[in-house]
């Protein structure tokens, strides 16, 4: 006797199930969906129980005829695809055809149904997969499927839920986030007959996200293309350091459809690097408009993973899109904290630090110092792994600006020798002097990285390190990008080096700590990081090393040279690794701490 069979349709139907129907909220999420291919404008949740007692649907999409109802409930009985090239280009959001048979396998399930243009709807009443009644009945147009005891003929499945609170929170999300992915569609949710959520439809994008968020700042907006430009990225993001309530993460969606993407992320994540801390989430919404013929949503059984055809391009337009917001946030910081004085100032350059005792700061315009001279003689022939043209070394003040407008602020003075407090006419500025500087230093290694010019201060005695096996390794391996970075190294036989420059900004340090320290970088990034990830982190740790640190007295002059050179910066918000730069208090907010409002 053979021991290989054909399962029968209703144990089939309950294998399918365990895919589709994972929890409660699955079964809300397959309900939404086609309730949204329907053309639903209003769409209500009931739930009770948890979901496990009762989920009720309702919708005012186009509904279905008595044939339309008795086919929904076949195995892959869709009217989403018809042939198999339709599985290249989907634009519905369901289109198997199993998510109404599966859970109606492991549920009693009540389907009403009236087209609109019907006079008479029709009501099919099944119990656990297998068809009870169905009927005539008097019902408004559209479609109600309600759901009871979901899971009541698989107990096993029913133990492994979570708590109350944890399954009704995972409805909550997924109602959440396709009501972003449809802005034009009211939804209501009802949990134990209590109205927890409503989202009407003459919200826009924006008020639907802020309400869900619940958040009341300003949004970085993505994306201002045309409507028909594909692909192209859509969405809000809350601002690095805006503080809200809550865990909330970046919600994703591709073609109105929410998924959970980990390329999407990275691209986010990467788009966002330099100014999210560690340990926080961006958040906000995207929402990638894609052809569907670029894009398989076929690869899961709950369609929340998605394939692209081309995912280096996804990613790059994900990062590119989010650096040019950014890029545009950073025009509006700029011009909300610094408002240019009419008359140009002609800033020189500042003294290297360790400067003098700050003095009392006067309001008025002070005229800069003249630096003290800096002695660079045009480096010997030097000695690398490559050879390239000779460099001369450059002198590195710590603050220098070009002919620019002021930055518009009154300088009120230094605290704690690290937050430097200005007033403006909108109320109070604190500068963290060490993040600032750090931003301006890094945005200046990487231009000079990227045009391979770091400049490079030749030692007048070199140093001779002793490594090992392994950073003898990364120093052949990276020699190339160690060379950009302004490091002259060669070898000197039995794993010794001779370091006879380093980078300019970091002569101050010892030749061999610096040099060690950029290669143990090398090695804990490469394995996580790209490569250009990874360059960015250690020139990141060059400059912090180099800035002003916690603990500099500043001098008016050099305070006022900082100032300038964060208005005229591209970047200025946030230090490489995240880190706020500013903070402004506005006259309301101090009249509120003291009660004056």
């Amino acid at each position: 006797m053979s021991k290989i069979r054909v399962l029968p349709e209703q144990l089939a139907n309950r294998i399918a199930a365990g895919e589709v129907v994972e929890r409660p909220a699955s079964v809300v999420k397959e309900l939404i969906e086609n309730s949204l291919d329907a053309g639903a404008t209003r769409i209500e949740i009931e739930i009770e129980g948890a979901g496990t007692r009762l989920i009720r649907v309702i919708d005012n999409g186009e509904g279905m005829v008595e044939d339309d109802v008795l086919l929904c409930l076949e195995r892959h009985g869709t009217s989403k695809i018809t042939e198999d090239h339709d599985l290249e280009a989907i634009s519905s959001l369901g289109f198997r055809g199993e998510a109404i048979p599966s859970i109606s396998s492991v549920s009693r399930m009540t389907i009403t149904s009236r087209h609109q243009q019907q006079d008479l709807g029709t009501t099919a009443i099944l119990n656990y997969g297998k068809l009870f009644k169905i009927h005539e009945s008097g019902c408004s147009r559209g479609t109600i499927i309600e759901i009871r005891n979901l899971f009541g003929n698989t107990p096993a499945r029913k133990k492994f839920l979570r708590t109350k609170r944890t399954e009704i929170g995972h409805i909550d999300e997924i109602v959440k986030n396709y009501a972003l992915a449809a802005p034009e569609v009211s939804f209501l949710l009802r949990v134990d007959d209590r109205q927890t959520l409503l989202l009407d439809s003459d919200q826009n994008l924006a008020q639907r996200l802020a309400g869900i968020l619940h958040y009341s700042g300003d949004f970085i907006t993505i994306g201002t293309g045309s409507k028909k430009m594909l692909p192209r990225l859509s969405g809000f993001l809350i601002p690095p350091d805006a503080q809200i309530k809550g865990s909330s993460r970046i919600k994703l969606l591709v073609n109105g459809r929410s998924v959970k993407d980990r390329m999407l992320s990275h691209g986010v994540a990467e788009g966002l690097r330099g100014f999210l801390m560690k340990g926080r989430n961006p958040a906000g919404l995207l929402h990638l408009h894609i052809d569907p013929a670029e894009v398989d949503v076929n690869v899961h059984p709950t369609k929340q993973e998605v394939r692209f055809r081309q995912s280096r391009d996804v990613h790059q337009l994900i990062v590119q899109s989010i650096q040019e917001a950014m890029q545009g946030f950073q025009l509006t910081l700029r011009s909300s904290f610094f408002k240019p004085k009419e008359e140009t100032a002609v800033a020189r350059p500042v003294p290297a630090l360790p400067a003098k005792p700050v003095k009392p700061y006067t309001p008025h315009q002070v005229t800069m110092a003249e630096p003290v001279p800096v002695q660079s003689t045009p480096p010997a022939q030097p000695v690398k792994l490559k050879e390239k043209p000779e460099e001369t070394a450059t002198p590195q003040p710590i603050f220098t600006t070009e002919q620019q407008q002021g930055h518009g602020l009154k300088v009120v003075g230094q605290f704690n020798n690290l937050y430097i407090f200005c007033q403006s006419s909108d109320g109070l500025i604190v500068i963290d002097q060490h993040a600032a500087h750090e931003r301006l230093l890094f945005e200046k290694l990487k231009k000079q990285f990227l045009q391979g010019n770091i400049s490079s201060q030749n030692l007048m005695f070199p140093e001779t390190v002793e490594l090992s096996l392994a950073d003898s390794a990364k120093v052949e391996q990276h020699a190339d990008s160690l060379e950009k970075m302004g490091f002259a190294v060669r070898d000197f036989g039995d794993n010794s080096y001779v370091i006879s420059a380093v980078p300019a900004l970091g002569s101050h340090f010892s030749p061999s700590d610096l040099f060690l320290d950029v290669l143990e970088q090398f090695g804990s990034r490469q394995s996580k990081n790209t490569s250009g990830s990874m360059q960015e982190d250690i020139l990141a740790s060059m400059a912090c090393k180099s800035a002003v640190k916690a603990g500099d007295s500043l001098s008016t002059e050099e305070i006022e040279a900082l100032l300038n050179n964060m208005a005229r910066a591209d970047l200025f918000s946030h230090c490489p690794h995240g880190r706020p730069v500013l903070k402004q208090f506005s006259d309301a907010d101090i009249k509120k701490w003291f009660h004056r409002t």
